[in-house]
């Protein structure tokens, strides 16, 4: 996953907007967004390679996210998949905060990455910054640099959002929006250690490479009720087929 723009406790109707791209190589297998097989309390597309996720919740309303911190020239090929963060969240019951902790005391395990977590609280951790942040209400956006490191992706997502949750919210709304593929000037592009056309082509909020791109966008909504409207589109790149689909589901536990 690498582009996430949300709102968290800022509308009048919903804890929780969503909207996100998910970023892979297209030949890496990946099941859609559904209930799993092996763990029915998880609702989330799958990397079939390592088995984990970018994005997941569970019955109770949990969630979690996770993306790439982008530092080309520190990759290292035995570090621990980063897709396990997101499961492990919502397997293991700690609170947002908890996990959070016990995270940063291995994260040197793990290439670079940004983690969200949603219980009764929100947080963000980075192991490029090593600390907790409890997330106070706010739209925020989260891209492959720390939380609101203002790339052009970020900032033309989060106006492009916050105008489209104005009033009536509409997931299909959010999945459009996060198709747009107008790139950065190579004035604005940040310089993460890509090749110039490369950086140019992953500055768009959808990527678009012969190889490399957006697969899926997820929009999820979370109502003060504990209802939640979850919905992914995947796209026709590489071998993938193009399907939307869309999950309606009542928290069991409402989160405050």
């Amino acid at each position: 996953m690498c582009l996430i723009v949300f709102a968290y406790k800022t509308h009048p109707d919903y804890k929780l907007i969503l909207a996100a791209n998910r970023d892979e190589f297209y030949d890496r297998p990946t099941s859609i967004a559904d209930w799993w097989n092996d763990h029915p309390n998880i609702l989330g597309g799958r990397d079939l390679k390592a088995k984990g996720t970018w994005m997941g919740m569970d019955k109770e309303g949990r969630f979690a996210a996770v993306t790439n911190y982008r530092d080309i020239s520190n990759i290292r090929e035995d570090a621990r998949s980063r897709g396990d963060l997101p499961v492990d969240f919502l397997l293991n019951g700690h609170s947002s905060r908890k996990y959070s902790e016990e995270v940063l005391k291995k994260a040197n395990d793990y290439n670079g990455f940004n983690l969200l977590t949603l219980d009764d609280e929100m947080a963000h951790i980075s192991n490029y910054e090593n600390k907790v942040n409890v997330l106070s209400e706010g739209v925020y956006g989260l891209s492959n640099a720390l939380l609101d490191t203002a790339w052009p992706k970020v900032e033309r997502s989060k106006d492009r959002f916050q105008a489209s949750i104005k009033e009536d919210v509409q997931l299909e709304e959010l999945i459009q929006l996060m198709q747009d593929e107008e790139v950065a000037t190579d004035d604005d592009l940040p310089q993460t250690g890509l090749p110039l056309e490369m950086e140019r082509s992953v500055s768009a909020m959808c990527i678009r490479t012969p190889t490399y791109g957006t697969c899926c966008s997820t929009a999820i909504t979370i109502d003060y009720e504990g209802n939640v409207e979850f919905m992914e589109k995947s796209y026709p790149v590489g071998e993938r087929q193009e399907k939307t689909v869309r999950h309606s589901f009542k928290i069991e536990r409402v989160n405050a």
